[in-house]
């Protein structure tokens, strides 16, 4: 029996009229900062209302540090890739002080149960970015670097 030869992986190309890698990787990028951009700021909302002597603070003084590398990871990638941020950054940023200081004025089981949810869909956001990008071979270090921060947002819906 002949062996077969094994054949080296082509990432698969666009269809007509769907955009390219470097398209894709510009918008996975825009997403991710705008969201963790997001994240830093419900957790800053979140401590203005609960203060520094709640039970949470370090809790959420610990998030929000997590919150603040991938952030500044995505500034770097965008930088790298130039890849502008999201014309919508400052709505993100009031959207989530808003929803961190909303989420806890109802109380800190009201504050865990917005970071629980905002946190599952995060992780199923990045679990699903992290298998698109592994298509990519190119790419293969985000990949990883998404797949650390989508345990990281694991661990603090856990946490929640």
């Amino acid at each position: 029996m002949a062996e077969r030869k094994q054949r080296r992986f082509v990432p698969p190309r666009p269809l007509p009229g769907e955009p390219g890698i470097a398209r894709q990787l510009g918008r996975m990028l825009r997403v991710d900062h705008a969201g963790e951009l997001g994240a830093v700021h419900i957790y800053r909302g979140q401590r203005a209302v609960i203060g520094e002597h709640h039970r949470l603070s370090p809790v959420l003084r610990e998030m929000e540090a997590q919150e603040e590398e991938h952030l500044e990871r995505f500034n770097q990638l965008l930088r790298t890739h130039r890849v502008r941020p999201s014309l919508l950054a400052p709505l993100w940023q009031a959207a989530g002080r808003a929803l961190g200081a909303a989420t806890a004025l109802m109380g800190p089981h009201a504050a865990m149960a917005a970071t629980a949810a905002v946190e599952e869909v995060i992780d199923d956001h990045y679990a699903r970015q992290r298998d698109r990008l592994r298509q990519w071979p190119e790419v293969a270090a985000l990949a990883e670097t998404v797949e650390r921060f989508r345990q990281d947002e694991v661990a603090h819906r856990d946490e929640a």
